[in-house]
């Protein structure tokens, strides 16, 4: 299994064998001053996730590649959004850690070293930009049961 699989929910997908790293940054907002116990459907708190690896082999140019066009699928739009009418958007992103959908490449770095020559470092950061409403918790109510069931698979 790869350690992270990162599509465009169609025909671009790249498998992330050597990931090091997930990190999930969750910040949640403060209620304004003053406000009443009215709730808008606004997002509570934002997501980040940071995956750090490497891409290693004669692949690793073609993988950088399909990940640069995975970060401009995410800002231009993707074959889900196209697949779901705009009812669902931005990549999906399968790791041990969590799997969400509407994720959106904030930054890709790249680094290669004389002492790995046949290997590229990178550093992904993305952000969680669910659409409002309850299609984004529905979702990921549905990737705790597919976690939980991947679990039992594996065991």
């Amino acid at each position: 299994m790869p350690s992270a699989i990162l599509s465009d929910g169609g025909v671009l997908t790249v498998l992330l064998w050597g990931v090091t790293a997930v990190t999930l940054d969750q910040r949640y907002h403060l209620p304004a001053i003053g406000s009443t116990g009215a709730r808008a459907v606004l997002s509570t708190h934002d997501d980040t996730i940071t995956l750090t690896g490497m891409l290693v082999g004669k692949e690793r140019f073609a993988w950088k590649a399909a990940l640069e066009g995975l970060a401009e699928a995410s800002k231009r739009g993707t074959a889900l959004a196209a697949y779901t009418g705009g009812k669902l958007g931005g990549l999906v992103l399968v790791t041990s850690m969590t799997i969400r959908t509407d994720m959106q490449i904030q930054s890709l770095q790249f680094s290669a070293t004389a002492q790995k020559r046949d290997a590229i470092a990178i550093t992904i950061a993305m952000a969680h930009m669910p659409l409002p409403g309850i299609v984004g918790k529905v979702l990921d109510l549905a990737s705790i049961g597919i976690g939980a069931l991947a679990d039992l698979g594996g065991n």
